[in-house]
C-alpha cells in the first residue's frame, strides 16, 4: 500500500516595497519547502511592483498585485488565493522574517496534525533578544506584551509576523478583521480564535528572527514610522470597541494618554528633538480610536461575507 499524498500547504506573504527582503528571507525559507508560495504585493510605485513580480517569477511564486488596504486585508487576499489553489494549511510570514525551512515545515505539520489550534514560533529580534514568545493582554489597562506568556495556556495572542493555521480554522475565524489597517489585527484574530474554541500555541523549540523595522521608513533608528504610532493608538481602542463591555471601553479610553506616551517612547526621547511628528501621530490615532469606540461595533466577518 502506498502512502497517501501529503496535504498541500502554502506560505503567504504581504509585500510592501519589500522585494529585496523577499529575496533575502522568503527565498531561503521556501528553498527546500514543498509548499505553494503566494505573495500579495501592495507597493504603490510601479518599479517596486515590477521588482516583486520579477522576484516571484524567478522563484516560481504566485504574485498578486493589490491596492494597499492594510496588512490584514493583504493576508486575507493571499490566503484566499492559497486556498483556491488547494492549500489545506498555510503559514503567514512577514517579508523581513528569517525562518529555517525545517521550522516552517514543522509549523505546517503541527497544525495539520492538530487542526484546532494556531501555532507560532519563538521570534528573536536582530540582536538576538526575544521579541515574541507568547503575547499577553491586560484587560484592565489595555497593555500588551509580546513575550509575557511562559506557557501555552497563558498565550492571549500570536504574532502575525509568523503564524500557521489550517484552512478550516481560518474559515472558522473569518480571517483578519480588515478594519485594522496595521497593528492589533493579530491580537484581534487571536481573541476571535479563542472565542471560536480554537487554541493558541507557541512552539518553543522553533525559532525565527525578525528584522524589526526592515519594512519601515526609519529602519536603522529607534524612531518608528508615524503609521506605527498612529495605528497602535487607534487600534487599541478599536479592539476595545469590538471586544469589551462599556465599562472596559471607558477604562481603556481613560488610559489612552498613558498608552500614547508608552508608544512614543518606544522610539526614544531623542526623536522628539527632530520635530513633533510622533506626538501628532499618537494624537491623531488616539482621537480616531476614541471616535471609533463610540460606535456600535459589528462582528467580523460581516454578515454574508468571508474574511478569508
Amino acid at each position: 500500500m502506498t502512502d497517501p499524498a501529503p496535504e498541500r500547504t502554502a506560505v503567504v506573504v504581504v509585500s510592501h516595497r519589500s522585494a529585496d527582503l523577499l529575496e533575502r528571507h522568503l527565498a531561503r525559507t521556501v528553498e527546500t519547502l514543498d509548499a505553494d508560495v503566494v505573495v500579495v504585493d501592495n507597493s504603490p510605485a510601479a518599479q517596486d511592483r515590477a521588482r516583486a513580480r520579477a522576484v516571484g517569477e524567478a522563484h516560481g511564486w504566485h504574485v498578486v498585485e493589490s491596492a494597499n488596504d492594510g496588512f490584514g486585508a493583504g493576508v486575507n487576499l493571499a490566503a484566499r488565493h492559497a486556498l483556491e489553489r488547494g492549500a489545506r494549511a498555510f503559514l503567514v510570514v512577514n517579508p523581513d522574517l528569517s525562518l529555517p525551512g525545517d521550522a516552517a515545515r514543522a509549523l505546517l505539520d503541527d497544525v495539520l496534525e492538530t487542526p484546532d489550534r494556531l501555532v507560532a514560533p519563538v521570534i528573536l529580534g536582530p540582536q538576538g533578544a526575544t521579541w515574541f514568545s507568547g503575547g499577553t493582554i491586560d484587560l484592565t489597562t489595555g497593555r500588551t506584551r509580546a513575550n509575557g506568556a511562559t506557557r501555552d495556556d497563558d498565550v492571549a495572542w500570536l504574532s502575525g509576523a509568523c503564524l500557521a493555521v489550517t484552512a478550516d480554522a481560518w474559515e472558522r475565524v473569518g480571517g483578519f478583521d480588515e478594519r485594522y489597517f496595521l497593528y492589533w489585527e493579530d491580537v484581534d484574530l487571536s481573541w476571535r480564535a479563542r472565542q471560536a474554541g480554537l487554541r493558541l500555541a507557541v512552539r518553543r523549540d522553533l525559532v525565527a528572527t525578525h528584522d524589526i523595522g526592515g519594512t519601515q521608513e526609519h529602519a536603522g533608528t529607534r524612531r518608528r514610522s508615524d503609521t506605527y504610532y498612529e495605528e497602535n493608538c487607534r487600534n487599541r481602542l478599536v479592539f476595545a470597541a469590538h471586544h469589551l463591555d462599556r465599562a472596559g471601553r471607558r477604562r481603556w479610553a481613560r488610559g489612552s494618554a498613558a498608552w500614547a506616551r508608552a508608544v512614543v517612547l518606544r522610539g526614544g526621547k531623542r526623536q522628539l528633538l527632530q520635530g513633533p511628528g510622533p506626538l501628532l501621530a499618537v494624537t491623531r490615532g488616539t482621537l480616531a480610536g476614541l471616535r471609533y469606540a463610540r460606535r456600535d461595533a459589528t462582528p467580523w466577518p460581516p454578515t454574508g461575507a468571508q474574511g478569508s
